[in-house]
């Protein structure tokens, strides 16, 4: 599995983490910016991310600012691209098996152990495929297909 990795300035230390810890565990990852401290506006880096996805260049995408929100909401801004802010591991699971989603976004000041562990079950947690989740996840996508 290739994941990409992003962040804005508030998220550099905790990317850089979750980077290191994802290649030990032999993840392909990509990592899309910013490496900096500098101050960046985080819609871009999003957008770098979620278009990597959608043109399959990566599978899945992790992305990090202050409080995750930002980077969430600009990441369901790509067509495409379902992503779910989370706080805890019942919130990686249940994004993935219930809602199928294809990136989380992560506050930067979380626990370095527990956003790894959050990353480990959101990376390892299938798709249920129950049909009222199927269902639900159609509705969604029609939505963002037919207005």
């Amino acid at each position: 599995m290739k994941v990409g990795i992003v962040s804005d300035h508030r998220g550099v230390y905790l990317k850089g983490v979750l980077l290191e810890y994802l290649e030990h565990n032999g993840y392909g990852v990509v990592n899309y910016g910013t490496d900096s401290m500098e101050s960046v506006d985080f819609p871009e880096y999003a957008f770098k991310l979620g278009n990597a996805i959608k043109t399959k260049k990566v599978d899945v995408g992790i992305a990090i600012c202050g409080t995750g929100i930002g980077m969430s909401i600009a990441l369901n801004k790509v067509k495409g691209i379902y992503c779910a802010k989370i706080s805890n591991i019942s919130e990686a699971v249940l994004c993935r098996s219930h809602n199928n989603a294809n990136a989380i976004a992560i506050g930067a000041d979380i626990d370095e152990e527990q956003a790894k562990s959050m990353v480990d079950k959101f990376l390892l947690t299938p798709f249920s495929n129950v049909d009222k989740y199927v269902r639900r996840n159609k509705m969604i996508e029609d939505r963002e297909n037919h207005g």
